[in-house]
């Protein structure tokens, strides 16, 4: 199975956007690839997609329903609701008494609905108040409830009408402006029905219409509304014969811990409250196992399976559960390259845009390696025995393509064969050689030394042949080349250095730089170049080809931040981490708590707010993670449930004042810790029988 070349990807934000719960591929629909046609000028390949920054996107995946803030959908751009990657109602214009409401409020309620609030003045004499509240709920399964309610003194007797129509395009085709004209519909029980060669969908009103125009798409009804009274429609768009819409996060199949923040600063329970619900409004089904989940990269470009992201997210909400992390893995494990050659063991994905400076990066690389770190982290947390042995083939698998990818020599290339020798994948590739080989120890495998021998090798090459000396302490190089020259530019994928992982008694692995260059690194992370005051810039301020909305070139990228507070953290430098945790924190209020993978890496300034990148992903699921991980590195919980105990290394300086975790899961029972103002934990609720460790 060959990967995606560079240039059959899209350059749009992260990565090729993924089908909506298949395999990982550049495509925004079930099967569909973006390739729209470039514009004169522009290159070949490039992608121009419409700006989502502003839209109001209701995801209950695999549903969505995409607006704008003036509540009508016109089928402009990319609303309208889908399904599966289908827009199967592209057009829902409401008209009362032959006028359309006038629009004055849209908000998001919870992640797969938004309300709408519109107002008409009818009375003639009536003054400026209007005599009607028009509001419109909208979910992503599909529904959309409009309400009329009166303010008039007097009897209303409201025609209303519902201009209802669609395309039935794949969302890739609608961002590249090939949707195509409305199909002609047809009258269909108490509503409207439109076919094209693959696809029905159907639109359904209760109360039924009292008439129904099938040319103009029309259904029309007449409602007598007494002095505060109200009338309501409901309509519901799906898919013909499809029935209602299964969500993955509902009740006892969700499998996130029902976790809750109570910090000094309220915004922590605001931003983890809405992080797991933005979590849930991703969660898929996987096709092959439908108790398998796994998370979709992000909402409205890619709402379907990244292997990378998903193994990143389902890491950083390890202290909700290891239900996610198990079904990724099983999920991914069965995607999985076997047999001989040497992809033999890679998890495949699509290539992903690195910037300027360096060729595309491998996501399947990134995805391989993650997954032995995702595995023997999870059990750590409390995944059961059965089930790590269950997924230990397919990570010694990877362990094998990694021993096999680097042969005799001390480096990873990526992508490989023929890559660079980039200065993040070394670092994924190092953990992955340590955590492997301590699963592979734990279970009476082969190989653990042979991985300790050459990840010891790559950290005393490393140190001497990555960093760049200069004046100032010098600095991480981003990659080496073949022929040994080094790519110097200083970027947020140092923040990899720094993640190295965790091995038995909540010990961190080793690293692959030294102290006083992890020191270094720690001053360069929180300097004025890379700290925006909003979250860690993807590229330093004063590079060359720094951009502050460019995803690989100055954006920040809320994951890697995260990464970098976590790692900062655990090292010791508390005060740049806290920086760092602060930036976002109010980056995330001034989001409605709502984090996007990225934002512009624009200097923060007083009286300023963060500015929205206009085709980011929100929400993204390592965004959403990367809220989970933030709050649980305050609290440092490592634990280690095959030893049976805890390790608590807190923020000793408590950014955020008084924080306490409850809900959260270690070991299957519920976990709670509470961080004093003074920087001391204490856990109030864990496991029996688990101890804490010293």
């Amino acid at each position: 199975m060959p990967l995606p070349t560079p240039s059959s990807m899209p350059s749009g934000p992260n990565s090729g956007p993924s089908s909506f719960g298949g395999p990982a591929q550049p495509s925004l629909g079930r099967g569909a690839a973006l390739a729209p046609q470039a514009a004169p000028g522009v290159p070949r390949g490039t992608v121009s997609l419409p700006p989502a920054h502003a839209a109001l996107i209701c995801v209950a995946l695999p549903g969505l329903a995409i607006s704008t803030d003036q509540g009508q959908l016109t089928g402009q751009g990319l609303e309208g609701f889908y399904r599966s990657g289908r827009r199967v109602l592209s057009r829902c214009r409401l008209r009362v008494a032959g006028r359309e409401p006038l629009a004055v409020q849209a908000r998001m309620v919870a992640p797969d609905h938004a309300r709408f609030t519109a107002v008409l003045s009818l009375c003639a004499d009536g003054g400026p108040d209007p005599d009607v509240l028009v509001e419109r709920m909208r979910y992503a399964d599909g529904t959309e409830r409009i309400t009329l309610r009166s303010a008039a003194d007097r009897p209303l007797r409201l025609p209303v009408e519902v201009a209802l129509g669609t395309d039935l395009a794949e969302l890739g085709a609608v961002a590249a402006g090939r949707a195509g004209p409305d199909l002609p519909a047809s009258v269909h029980d108490s509503g409207m029905r439109w076919s094209c060669a693959t696809w029905d969908s159907v639109v359904a009103a209760d109360p039924p219409p009292a008439d129904a125009l099938a040319s103009a798409g029309l259904l029309r009804w007449e409602f007598e509304l007494p002095p505060g009274g109200a009338r309501s429609v409901e309509l519901r768009v799906g898919p013909a014969g499809a029935g209602p819409l299964r969500v993955v996060a509902r009740g006892a199949t969700s499998p996130f811990a029902p976790a809750r923040a109570v910090s000094d600063d309220p915004r922590a329970e605001a931003l983890l409250r809405t992080s797991i619900e933005d979590l849930r409004a991703l969660l898929l089904r996987d096709a092959v196992q439908p108790s398998d989940a796994h998370l979709a990269a992000g909402a409205p470009w890619r709402c379907g399976l990244a292997p990378a992201e998903a193994l990143a997210a389902a890491r950083m909400t390890l202290p909700l559960g290891t239900r996610l992390a198990a079904g990724t893995l099983r999920t991914l494990a069965r995607t999985q390259l076997v047999g001989a050659g040497p992809g033999s063991g890679l998890i495949p994905g699509p290539r992903r845009q690195a910037g300027a400076q360096l060729p595309p990066t491998c996501t399947g690389q990134e995805a391989t390696l993650l997954f032995p770190v995702v595995l023997a982290e999870a059990r750590r947390w409390g995944l059961s025995g059965a089930e790590t042995e269950e997924l230990l083939p397919a990570a010694e698998r990877c362990l094998q393509w990694l021993r096999t990818a680097v042969g005799d020599g001390t480096y990873l290339a990526d992508p490989h064969p023929g890559g660079p020798w980039r200065c993040e994948t070394q670092a994924h590739a190092h953990r992955a050689a340590l955590l492997g080989a301590d699963l592979l120890d734990a279970y009476g495998r082969e190989g653990g030394v042979e991985l300790r021998r050459w990840a010891g090798a790559m950290r005393t090459a490393f140190r001497q042949d990555f960093w760049v000396e200069e004046r100032g302490g010098g600095r991480p190089a981003a990659a080496r080349l073949p022929g040994g020259r080094l790519v110097p530019y200083l970027g947020s994928g140092g923040v990899h250095l720094l993640d190295t992982g965790l091995l038995g008694a909540g010990a961190a692995a080793p690293g692959l730089l030294d102290q006083v260059q992890t020191e270094q690194l720690a001053r360069l992370l929180g300097g004025p170049a890379m700290d925006s005051g909003w979250g860690l810039r993807s590229l330093g301020a004063k590079e060359t080809g720094y951009n502050p909305f460019g995803h690989r070139s100055g954006a920040v990228r809320v994951h890697e931040t995260a990464l970098a507070v976590a790692g900062l953290a655990a090292a010791g430098y508390e005060k740049e981490a806290s920086a760092l945790l602060l930036g976002v924190l109010a980056a995330s209020e001034a989001f409605g708590h709502r984090l996007p993978e990225m934002y512009a890496g624009e200097q923060r300034t007083e009286g300023g707010s963060p500015v929205p990148h206009p085709t980011a992903c929100r929400p993204a699921a390592t965004a959403a993670a990367a809220g989970v991980l933030l709050l649980a590195t305050l609290t440092g919980i490592r634990p280690d449930v095959p030893a049976g105990t805890v390790t608590l290394r807190p923020v000793r300086g408590a950014p955020l004042g008084e924080i306490g975790l409850t809900g959260l899961r270690v070991a299957g029972a519920p976990f709670s810790v509470r961080v004093s103002r003074l920087g001391l934990a204490m856990v109030e609720e864990a496991a029996d029988g688990l101890q804490l460790g010293a």
